[in-house]
């Protein structure tokens, strides 16, 4: 055992720290716990006896530890009483059990977190000798709290052990209130909702060395202290609910709720009341998401509580008409038949045709979308040929997205994402296929810049380039982003894995086409038509072009020069994969001639943590779109957006954008 000969750890006087054992029946281990404690230079230490009818008393005084009697029994009792009339001078609590049980000779690894934390807790499951020794309804009792802790608050403990060091400015700020067996999770829980500074520390356990457990040596004892954590948490979570800051939680959540109800019957934007009501319905959900932003805590059950509900209540919502491309598409690939090879109103597939056939938007263009996302229609549709059925693949992606932006960001940072309208109505109500592409991006990004994935550098690449490569061969757009991961390649080892990199991305691509192309035609995307050569709608920089140049708008690829030099220019000067990811982003939707309010879903899980104005506002003003909608239902056909919609539609969105980055340029100016 380590002595501490002066009684300071590091620069830190010992004279401040106050431990508090409660004691009942301890008399053979109560003098050498306290010999223990006073050996590593802790001398104020109190004894709580909490009713105890043996010689506890006597030996603590005897052994030179102050002692307090509490006759109402209780755990948390005890404890609280070892709290009263503290000395001025005491600025951390130390509670440990009388009986032996804690490993005393790690007290220095906790004296050494004292300048870092507030609550300092010995973990027993972490070591196997504490493993070993917890009773299996110890194991259940911690399992299930920690899991009712992160499902309530989002953090993650692994034990409620009964060696801990708090600081006393702490303990006043959460002002305990259990006098039972509660008193540890209480204190936990309380430390979480207060923002403490958490750490657990891996500690050995022992056997009881003298006396009889109250709680874990009983069948009954444990179902009572089951009982009473179950109910502590109970208790703290509705009061936590209630509590005045959590009131933004509950309206917010409500709006989103509210506004998602609204929605749902008018996904059929045909009628002319559909899009009026629909914006209705966006704008209370609007106040929903905006309420968010200000949300400073939330527990991991109300996220996904709302994040789940707000989609499966838009399941029944009449869906946007590319569904039912994917439908077709998907259905035509059962029957033995290429999306690629003739467009839904081709002759070729009149027997073919579905009840909902002419649904299908642009029937004179065949199919252009990437090979493995006609794989995904074909998986899809051997199911069952339902929007249902592909509302629910869509949805499971943007799901598996919340929750890899939630275990890399937290909850907080993700609501931008989770309730965004946008993304909720995109997915969950439009029915776009998005979501599928986007994940795999997400994926990649993750697994490339994660130091928390141990693999060499190399596999990060690969898998990376890989995952990229999925993604591009479910939406085409995907594919300049291979570039940086190329580009990095080249950087960080050379020619040879720089060009290794480039084929693992386009491996994907490249076999999912094999089913729909032969050595005589490859005909993945429909060039000639008029929706790929020219099509317009709702662009931003191609209609500033045309007031110069009228010519430009029968000619979209010329828009791949100025986007081509945007992307030599970020590969040069960004470094990190998420930026350059929502860089390229930004950038394509102002420069593509073809635009829909769902393609602004791009960028958003590239910017979650970086509270980026642009993202948060054209969440909002994209729904401006649907004006394209509503006069249709009207009977105008021209489906361009008029001039104070198009900016109203992306002025949000660029001077936010560039405002956000700005900001941020200067925050490093300052910082160097």
């Amino acid at each position: 055992m380590n002595s501490i000969t002066n009684n300071t750890q590091g620069n830190y006087s010992l004279d401040k720290i106050l431990v508090i054992i409660p004691v009942r029946n301890e008399e053979i281990t109560i003098a050498n716990v306290i010999n223990s404690l006073q050996s590593f230079g802790l001398k104020k230490i109190r004894v709580v006896d909490n009713g105890s009818c043996d010689r506890s008393s006597q030996i603590a005084q005897d052994a030179g530890a102050e002692v307090l009697c509490e006759p109402i029994p209780g755990y948390g009792q005890a404890c609280w009483r070892g709290l009263q009339n503290i000395p001025d001078e005491i600025d951390w609590i130390l509670f440990c059990d009388g009986d032996g049980s804690d490993d005393l000779s790690q007290m220095p690894e906790f004296l050494e977190k004292l300048a870092d934390y507030d609550l300092i807790i010995g973990d027993r499951t972490a070591t196997a000798s504490g493993r070993n020794v917890m009773t299996s309804a110890q194991h259940f009792g911690n399992k299930l709290a920690s899991f009712l802790i992160w499902l309530g608050w989002g953090y993650t403990y692994h034990d409620l052990g009964p060696l801990r060091l708090i600081r006393r400015s702490a303990l006043d700020v959460i002002q305990m209130e259990d006098r039972g067996f509660g008193w540890t999770v209480e204190m936990q829980v309380k430390a979480v909702e207060k923002s403490l500074n958490i750490i657990e520390i891996p500690v050995n356990y022992y056997p009881r060395q003298g006396g009889k457990s109250k709680i874990s040596g009983t069948i009954s004892g444990s179902f009572q202290a089951g009982t009473i954590i179950l109910t502590t948490l109970g208790k703290l979570y509705f009061r936590s609910i209630i509590n005045q800051r959590n009131f933004i939680n509950l309206l917010s959540a409500f709006l989103l709720l509210l506004g998602t109800l609204l929605i749902v019957p008018y996904g059929d934007f045909r009628e002319v009341v559909a899009v009026p009501r629909f914006w209705q319905g966006i704008t209370v959900m609007g106040l929903g998401f905006i309420l968010s932003w200000q949300i400073s805590s939330i527990s991991a059950l109300w996220f996904w509580l709302v994040t789940i509900t707000t989609r499966l209540l838009l399941i029944p919502m009449y869906p946007g008409d590319d569904i039912w491309r994917y439908l077709w598409e998907g259905y035509l690939q059962t029957q033995g038949m290429s999306p690629y090879d003739f467009p839904p109103n081709a002759v070729e597939l009149i027997s073919y045709r579905t009840p909902w056939w002419d649904l299908i938007n642009h029937p004179d263009v065949s199919a252009i979308y990437p090979p493995i996302a006609q794989l995904g229609f074909w998986g899809m549709a051997s199911i069952s040929v339902s929007v249902l059925m592909f509302k629910l693949s869509f949805i499971g992606a943007d799901l598996l997205i919340c929750w890899l932006l939630s275990r890399r960001f937290g909850y907080i940072k993700t609501l931008i994402y989770a309730w965004n309208p946008l993304i909720i109505y995109s997915f969950a109500g439009g029915g776009h296929y998005d979501s599928w592409f986007i994940v795999f991006l997400v994926i990649s990004w993750l697994i490339f810049e994660l130091d928390k994935i141990k693999i060499r550098p190399a596999f990060k690449f690969l898998l990376s380039s890989f995952c990229v490569g999925i993604s591009i061969a479910i939406k085409w757009i995907s594919l300049p982003l291979l570039s940086f991961l190329v580009w990095q390649a080249f950087i960080v080892f050379n020619m040879g894995w720089s060009i290794l990199i480039l084929l693992t991305g386009l491996f994907p691509l490249l076999v999912s086409t094999l089913p729909f192309c032969s050595s005589q035609s490859c005909p993945l995307i429909p060039l000639g038509s008029t929706f790929v050569s020219h099509g317009r709608s709702a662009e931003f920089f191609p209609h500033l072009l045309a007031f110069f140049w009228e010519g430009s708008r029968q000619f979209n690829w010329i828009y791949a020069i100025p986007l081509s030099l945007i992307i030599i220019l970020l590969l040069w000067n960004i470094q990190t994969f998420q930026t350059f990811i929502a860089n390229y982003f930004f950038f394509l939707l102002i420069i593509s001639p073809i635009i829909h309010a769902w393609y602004f879903t791009w960028i958003v899980p590239f910017t979650v943590g970086t509270k980026n104005w642009g993202i948060r506002f054209v969440s909002l003003s994209g729904f401006i779109y649907f004006a394209l909608q509503y006069r249709k239902a009207l009977g105008d056909e021209t489906w361009m957006l008029r001039e104070l919609e198009r900016l109203l539609l992306w002025l949000p969105f660029i001077l936010g954008y560039c405002w956000t980055n700005w900001l941020k340029g200067q925050l490093k100016l300052k910082l160097k």
